[in-house]
């Protein structure tokens, strides 16, 4: 049989505070319950670990291959906004 850790063996595991893990496991983590007992697995924690995990690689601030014409420099062709309070005419 695996051990099984409880809420503060859980969250030094992870390198959280333990609140945070008893706030966001009843919906959204794996884990076991036996009457008002709560433990996790190895394989629990390695679980939350992939769930809560960010890659830099992804997301909408990772550079992807071929943007358009600013290639490497996606941000290249963005310009700052008129201060506030300027009058903007058109003519």
């Amino acid at each position: 049989m695996t051990k099984r850790h409880t809420y503060p063996e859980a969250a030094e595991i992870l390198r959280v505070e333990e609140s945070w893990l008893r706030r966001h496991t009843p919906k959204r983590f794996p884990h076991s319950k036996k009457g008002r007992d709560v433990t996790f697995s190895d394989a629990d924690l390695d679980r939350i670990d992939e769930l809560t995990h960010r890659d830099p690689t992804r997301g909408a601030l990772s550079l992807a291959p071929n943007q358009g014409s600013a290639g490497a420099r996606p941000l290249a062709n963005l310009r700052p906004l008129p201060r506030r309070g300027s009058v903007q005419r058109t003519s």
